[in-house]
């Protein structure tokens, strides 16, 4: 019986492994927030760009990243990375590129540019990414949830994670409180 728990235990960890392994490493944390309109990730190698652009026929992508952080383990952005993406986007006929480098909990002025990009109808699809695709961008895809799905704020902050539990998206946490007490804008264009 102890045998059988301890494989099933090393299975269940190897697939987590893998998992982990794809998400992070393969496929840059790249998810659907709506489909044909909205999706996020982490950075994605200059090279693979097009790839995704003509798979999802994305027309835009939002850069939350900018460099001089100073916190290598949540915003270890370099400024020869942006600059490559930047140069990798301009090669792209149709595809525009917009650098809203963002804390972890955005600003208003971030929020501002946010919708500016988010209310023209002619930036959809959109793809929006930080440098892992697990903060930045989960908030902002939280944001356009809100906004644009009229999806209620605790939904929205639930759906940044499969186990929100132990998070930066848990209440008590600057994220989830921030998602929690975040107040719709009075209008927006659709």
């Amino acid at each position: 019986m102890k045998k059988k728990i301890v494989l099933v235990v090393v299975l269940a960890l190897f697939i987590f492994a893998g998992k982990y392994v794809y998400d992070m490493h393969i496929n840059h944390n790249f998810e659907t927030i709506t489909e044909h309109k909205v999706y996020k990730s982490g950075v994605i190698p200059p090279a693979e760009l097009p790839e995704y652009v003509k798979k999802y026929k994305i027309k835009s992508i939002i850069d939350l990243r900018f460099p001089g952080t100073g916190d290598d383990v949540n915003n270890p952005e370099i400024p020869t990375e942006l600059t490559a993406e930047k140069e990798a986007i301009a090669k792209i006929p149709g595809v525009s590129y917009f650098n809203n480098g963002s804390d972890q909990v955005p600003t208003q002025k971030n929020l501002d540019y946010f919708f500016k990009i988010m209310d023209n109808p002619a930036n959809y699809p959109v793809l929006i990414h930080c440098y892992h695709g697990v903060g930045r961008a989960e908030i902002y895809s939280a944001i356009y949830r809100i906004e644009y799905e009229n999806w209620d704020n605790d939904k929205a902050r639930l759906a940044t994670r499969t186990l929100v539990k132990w998070s930066a998206f848990d209440l008590g946490k600057p994220k989830g409180d921030f998602l929690h007490s975040y107040v719709k804008r009075n209008k927006h264009v659709k």
